[in-house]
């Protein structure tokens, strides 16, 4: 398994360097960070930045989405930050959630989403396409992206399945997990691809501690804010085909204020109970923490992608690094 951050940027420029900087010193494989321009710093300078502070990683948003930006606008972002990078940028993108969201817009479609990302190759890699009737093309540009697509439903995920590099699942419940592959491979054995080959990341925030209550309360948030996007795939899908885990725990759910989006002490995650925290998130002492690690790798996940924003930051990560990854790496 290998491990990556996301970070969120509203923590000042110096610390979004540093950390990075911390991250690739202590071995993670993957620098990610959000990408919702309202809400938070615009993350393309950011990424700029965080390229020329790293030498070996893996750097890019979880997640964008082919709206807010001109999918060309973003197709040419990427291919300038693979030559600053020297090849080391990876597309994270999605349908669309707070950035979306914030500006009273649904996310995408999931045929638009796939057809965004085989417009992204095809630019990336210096390919020519129509675009409304005008061939267009970043003729400079090559060696495109590998490209992760983020989702929960079931029609995402098989798309996914059959286009994606790599999935991006936003909890480390092990068995939602598997749940969410089996349509993975069932996209990517229809088109002919080996799904074994597609890369699957667990994003999740995580809280070393012995004190259990304390742990929940740094990252409660983060159900609250899973909750966005299994409320939009209960409205394009028959609940009754859908896991019990994943969905009974937003009948109680509220309103969501995006002006509160992933913050500790959020009012947005009250409903949220401790067992599903304890599902969703690594929680406790770090041999529990390794545990859910293996149990994370046996249904498929390949990378661990820490939510680096429940406060400490520095500490957290090398906390993590000295206690769990130590632990961990070479042992699954």
């Amino acid at each position: 398994m290998q491990f990556g951050i996301t970070l969120k940027p509203d923590i000042s420029v110096e610390r979004i360097v540093g950390l990075t900087r911390q991250a690739e010193t202590a071995g993670f494989e993957y620098g990610w960070i959000f990408d919702s321009h309202v809400l938070w710093k615009e993350c393309y300078p950011l990424l700029t930045l965080m390229a020329s502070n790293t030498k070996k990683m893996h750097l890019g948003p979880c997640v964008t989405n082919p709206a807010v930006r001109d999918i060309t606008v973003t197709a040419s972002l990427f291919a300038t930050l693979n030559i600053i990078s020297g090849g080391r940028m990876e597309l994270g993108i999605g349908r669309g959630d707070s950035s979306r969201r914030v500006l009273g817009k649904k996310p995408v479609t999931t045929a638009h989403l796939e057809n965004s990302v085989q417009i992204f190759r095809d630019l990336t890699s210096g390919h020519e396409v129509e675009l409304d009737g005008q061939p267009t093309s970043l003729s400079w540009a090559k060696n495109s992206p590998r490209v992760w697509i983020a989702g929960y439903g079931p029609k995402v995920l098989e798309m996914a399945g059959r286009v994606a590099d790599g999935i991006i699942l936003q909890f480390a419940d092990p068995h939602l997990i598997s749940w969410c592959l089996g349509f993975v491979k069932k996209g990517a054995q229809a088109a002919g691809r080996d799904p074994q080959k597609i890369e699957v990341m667990a994003a999740a925030p995580v809280w070393l501690s012995d004190d259990l209550n304390l742990a929940r309360e740094r990252v409660r948030w983060f159900p609250a804010l899973v909750s966005n996007h299994v409320v939009d795939m209960i409205s394009h899908h028959n609940p009754a085909e859908l896991p019990a885990e994943l969905t009974s725990f937003v009948r109680n759910r509220g309103g969501y204020d995006y002006q509160q989006h992933c913050e500790v002490d959020s009012s947005n995650s009250k409903f949220v109970s401790d067992e599903v925290t304890d599902r969703f998130c690594l929680l406790g002492p770090a041999s529990a923490h390794q545990e859910k690690l293996r149990a994370l790798a046996k249904a498929g996940v390949t990378q661990f992608n820490i939510y680096l924003m429940c406060g400490d930051e520095e500490q957290n990560l090398e906390d993590f690094k000295r206690e769990v990854m130590s632990g961990f790496v070479g042992k699954v």
